[in-house]
């Protein structure tokens, strides 16, 4: 039987894939901010600066849409990586947009969370199996393509 909540008021006793993906993520994400702890960065942070670095001076616009999340939500999530100073909002490559880019303070702090991170993936590799994580992976990436383009209807 499966931890996860199921919605009560569902006769059919079918457990709602939305509250399972939602508790699943708060507790991964609490195992990987345990991990991170000593590097002052929480796990939402390190994905955003890993994808800053990864993308070479992002748009915000196109940041956003790597990450799924709307432009005002990503500009609330970046507001304290600006104030830590390990991340600005520079001119982009015309007057309408800004480019995101991690400062020098930013990529240390990343390259230092990275061993961090690393480590926390593989023991949690090692404790589900590197098969159902590569199959969680897998199955994630379907959920989300078959949820593609919901917004635009």
């Amino acid at each position: 039987m499966s931890a996860l909540p199921m919605d009560p008021a569902d006769d059919a006793g079918l457990a709602c894939t939305c509250a399972a993906v939602r508790v699943a993520a708060r507790r991964l994400t609490q195992f990987y901010d345990d991990a991170l702890r000593d590097t002052g960065l929480k796990v939402t942070q390190y994905a955003l600066m890993a994808n800053i670095a990864r993308m070479d001076r992002p748009s915000v616009t196109d940041l956003a849409d790597q990450v799924s999340m709307d432009r005002t939500t990503l500009t609330r999530n970046l507001a304290p990586l600006k104030r830590a100073g390990l991340v600005e909002l520079e001119p982009g490559p015309d007057k309408r947009t800004r480019s995101v880019v991690l400062t020098t303070d930013g990529r240390r702090r990343l390259d230092a969370a990275r061993a961090y991170w690393r480590t926390a993936e593989m023991e949690l590799r090692q404790r589900a199996g590197s098969d159902i994580t590569a199959a969680l992976h897998t199955a994630l990436d379907r959920t989300v393509g078959a949820t593609a383009g919901q917004r635009d209807r």
